[in-house]
């Protein structure tokens, strides 16, 4: 937000936090801090700024710059949790990526700009699709409410099954896609 042009003391300056909250009548009589020293209390609202603006309507449905863009392009736009890998195959991509760049590199920045596109393309299609499925099982297992622990020992349990006939999905294994 923008002052606007006829405000003299502050031709085209951008408002601060403060005056938002004081426009909208969000502003409390105590004052506000911008952000809890430690983590906010579940429940609470309006603790600190980011909680008070995190919790407004139009700020819950304002996207990013970055989805506006995407999604204007004709592309979908799927923002993964930060802190958990297990959930983001792109990291795998990345590792098996740097894995191969660690092997074919010579510690010179020409070859690793030529290594660079090779090291894209060793990464088959068909891993990443084995990536995308271990996630998939991996965010079932949440949905169940599975701890970190449980969920890597449900994955990992799925993952060295042995099934004896390739023409049928037995209906526990079907279950975890539906979803």
């Amino acid at each position: 937000m923008i002052f606007p042009s006829d405000h003299p003391d502050y031709l085209d300056q951008p408002k601060g936090i403060k005056q938002v909250f004081l426009e909208c009548g969000l502003w409390p009589n105590k004052g506000l801090v911008m952000q809890c020293k430690s983590t906010c209390e579940v429940g609470m609202t309006d603790c600190c700024a980011c909680c008070l603006i995190g919790n407004q309507p139009d700020f819950k449905k304002q996207q990013s710059l970055v989805q506006e863009v995407i999604e204007a392009a004709g592309h979908k736009c799927i923002f993964l949790l930060k802190s958990h890998y297990e959930l983001n195959f792109i990291e795998f991509f990345w590792g098996a990526v740097k894995c191969y760049l660690a092997d074919h590199y010579n510690y010179t920045f020409d070859t690793l700009k030529e290594n660079m596109l090779k090291a894209l393309a060793a990464v088959e299609v068909s891993t990443i699709c084995k990536w995308e499925h271990w996630m998939q099982r991996w965010m079932h297992a949440y949905r169940e409410g599975l701890g970190a622990k449980e969920a890597q020992f449900k994955v990992c349990k799925f993952s060295s099954t042995k099934y004896t006939s390739h023409h049928h999905i037995p209906n526990q294994v079907a279950a975890v896609f539906d979803t």
